[in-house]
Formats: structure tokens, sequence, C-alpha cells
């Protein structure tokens, strides 16, 4: 092989060039006792202002509380390995996680079948368009402009590379999709699939109505359920139950850090008609030889592993320790927790709009929520939300980022980690923003 590349011996095929060495040792700390590190990176810690501060941030990522006994379980050294579980008969233990994931998946959105998981809900809901697409063969997608905007950024990415053309379906004065609107663009029938997010991301419930239902039927479009915060499912009615085909989400509010942004958890369940056209990994149960229960992976030929041109995804991959954090989770919750964990979010988000809108801010849209909503602040929100930030508040999202229509107005969560002391705290200091701001 040295032959080959024309290098005379191994430590020549690994020699440095002269032009990236090292001109003097580096600059870094010297070894340290186990306990110094550890104070020292606490000491960097706290240098994240935000650590300590109230937060009423969300957007597609949410705190909620995770038992202990996750990382207890997901942390064991049986399922900490980078091994792809293709060989069965040692993967046993992790197929079957995968199994269980996969089931709650189906019974929450009632939908047929899931996959094992994908890198996040942006991701999930591009793939999905991809299977819409495939499935119509169609060369346009219809989106609402209410689905989360980076959702929509990885969207456009994706379909830019294939050629496919992504319009938008406006937003009706209600904070919900122009269900109107797109019917209007549902009559042209060039459109391969039509998404919608519920709760969207203003926090706003937003679904097929019966009329938007009969259009997508009758035009052949493949209707998509975007869902950012899966404990929603919990409380609203199943995707299934308005109408979608195919449901992409996010399930980081299912025990997953908020990790600065991921890994998170991505999903994507659909109807049997789509069983072939879905991306990822999926398991199926049998029997072995003894009659024993068994886990495999099956209908592979959706897999990366085999010949590039014929994969559903050469971009899609399996998250499955998070969705084993995910899994192990709804297992220690159960039906009733996760319901009952679901309606405290609802209680707090009522309360937290109710706080605002009686210290002087504008609720703008009138649709039902679950746990975010929209206040309007009457000035710029970037400049109420600064103002917060130094009294220790992280009062949520300026809106104006992605809607300059909206500049006004800021998107705050509330879930069942937030008290009353926090929502009252962010009330007062709103309060006292907008006086000293009308003063003035």
């Amino acid at each position: 092989m040295l032959d080959a590349i024309g290098v005379e011996s191994p430590d020549a095929l690994l020699a440095v060039p002269d032009a990236l060495k090292l001109r003097e040792p580096l600059d870094v700390v010297p070894a340290l006792p186990e306990y110094q590190i550890r104070r020292r990176l606490e000491g960097v810690a706290k240098r994240n202002g935000g650590v300590d501060a109230i937060s009423f941030l969300g957007g597609g990522a949410y705190r909620h509380y995770a038992p202990p006994a996750i990382s207890a379980l997901a942390m064991r050294g049986e399922f900490l390995t980078a091994y792809t579980p293709y060989q069965a008969e040692v993967s046993q233990g992790y197929l079957q996680a995968i199994y269980e994931w996969q089931t709650y998946i189906s019974l929450l959105t009632g939908m047929d079948l899931a996959d094992a998981s994908v890198y996040d809900g942006a991701t999930a809901l591009a793939e999905s368009a991809i299977m819409a697409i495939n499935a119509t063969g169609r060369q346009r997608f219809l989106v609402s402009r209410a689905v989360h905007p980076n959702y929509r950024a990885v969207l456009t990415t994706y379909c830019d590379g294939l050629d496919v053309a992504v319009d938008e379906i406006p937003i009706a004065k209600n904070g919900t999709t122009d269900l109107a609107a797109l019917a209007e663009a549902l009559s042209s029938h060039e459109y391969a699939g039509v998404a919608l997010q519920s709760p969207n991301f203003f926090g706003n419930v937003d679904t097929f109505d019966a009329a938007a239902r009969d259009a997508i039927s009758k035009h052949g479009v493949v209707p998509i359920a975007v869902v950012a915060e899966a404990l929603s499912l919990a409380a609203l009615a199943a995707p299934a139950s308005w109408g979608a085909k195919i449901v992409a989400g996010e399930a980081q509010s299912f025990g997953v850090p908020l990790a600065y942004g991921g890994p998170y958890v991505g999903f994507i369940a659909t109807v049997e008609e789509h069983i072939r056209r879905i991306p990822g990994r999926l398991v199926g149960k049998t029997v072995d030889n003894a009659g024993r229960a068994a886990y495999v992976l099956t209908l592979q030929a959706r897999e990366q592993h085999i010949r590039r041109e014929r994969a559903l995804s050469n971009i899609c991959t399996n998250q499955a320790h998070c969705a084993l954090i995910a899994t192990i989770y709804l297992a220690l919750v159960g039906k009733t927790g996760l319901r009952d964990i679901a309606a405290l979010n609802v209680e707090r988000s009522r309360e937290l709009a109710t706080a605002v809108a009686n210290a002087g801010a504008r609720l703008p849209f009138s649709a039902p929520f679950f746990n975010e909503v929209v206040a309007d602040v009457g000035r710029p929100a970037a400049e109420v939300l600064g103002e917060l930030q130094k009294r220790g508040i992280l009062g949520g999202l300026d809106l104006g980022r992605w809607y300059p229509e909206y500049a006004n107005c800021m998107l705050m969560a509330a879930t069942e980690l937030t008290t009353t002391r926090e929502i009252d705290a962010l009330a007062s200091n709103l309060k006292e923003s907008m006086r000293a701001r009308a003063v003035v």
C-alpha cells in the first residue's frame, strides 16, 4: 500500500507537515485533581447568567420535569453503544425499547405505525414531505406559515435539492392557518402535501376543518400534522381524528434535556398506506424458532444500507438513545400521569395569559392554546425582553425575528415547572416596563 501511494514508511505517512507543527507549547491548564477540575467547570458554568433566570422560553423546546429514574436506566452501559442493531440476536433489549417507542407514538398520534425516530421535528417534517412527494409524484408542497419557522427553513432546504417548490399558507387573524386560503391553493391540483402544526408556533390549536379535509381528499393531497410539543398529544385530539395521514413531530418534551438545542428526538407516524414510504428504521415483533417473542428490523428496503439510489432517505438517522429516554419517560408517568401533566400545562398557561393581560399586554389571538401564549406589549418586543432579562427574567421569544407584522409581540411558554410566583414576577416587571414607557 505504501508503494502504491508513493510513501517510504508508516512514519512518513503519519508525519506532521512542518507548516502544521506547533511552534511553541500550547497554553493549556496543567493537569489538575478531579475535585479542582469540578470547581473550575462549575465556575465556568456560573458565567452563563441564564441558568438561574426565571424562564418563559418555548418555541419548540420546553422545560419539563424528568424523573431521576430516566438517567439511572438510560445511562446503563448496555444502552450506551454506537452499535446499530442490525444483528437482532445480540440487540434484543434495544430492539424491544424501540418497538415500545413506536407503539407509544402510534397510540398518541392515532396512526397505524411509527418509525424508530429521526433527528428532530424539523427533519421529520422534511422527510414527511418527501413521503408525500413520492406518493403523489407532484413537485409542489404547501405549508402553513404558522408552522415553526425553523421547521419551514429545513423543509425548504430539503426541497430545494429535490427541485420541489414550497408555498406558504397565510395566518388568519385568530392566530391559526387561513383554511380558506388553503382550499383556494389546493384547487390548482399541483400539491403533493400540506402541513399544519398543532399547537402551532404561536401555541394555538390549529387543525383541518371539515371543508379543508374535503378539499384535501378531492385533490389527492397528503395531509401532514406537525407536533412540536409532544405533550399536547395527551390533551388534544389525536392528529388522526382531524384527517392527518402523516404525523411529524418532536418528542423533546418526553424527558429529553434541553441541552442548548439537542440532540433531540423526532418521529414520523403514518397510516398503513404509506408503510413502504416512511424513512428510518422499523422494528417488528415476531417469534423465534422456540416460539419466544423476538424483535427484528423489518421492511429494510427503506434503509440507508441498501443501494443509495433506492433508499427512501440518505439523510435521516435513528436517534435511538433519545428515543429510549422518551420511552422510559412515558413508561414512568403512564397514561394518567401524562394526561395530568398536560392538564397542568394548560392550567399554567391560562394563569400566565391572565396575568400578562392584567399587566396591560394585549392578547392578539382568540384561538384556543395549549401551553404558549402571544402577548402584544405595544412596542418592539425585543426592547421589553431586554429589560426583563436585566431583571433576571427570560420573558419569551421576540416574534419579530420571524414575523415582522408581530414585532410588538412576545411568545411565552408555561409548563408544569412554572410557578405562580414566577408568573407574578413576570407580570409585575412587565407592568412596570410598560408603565415606564407610557410615562416617557
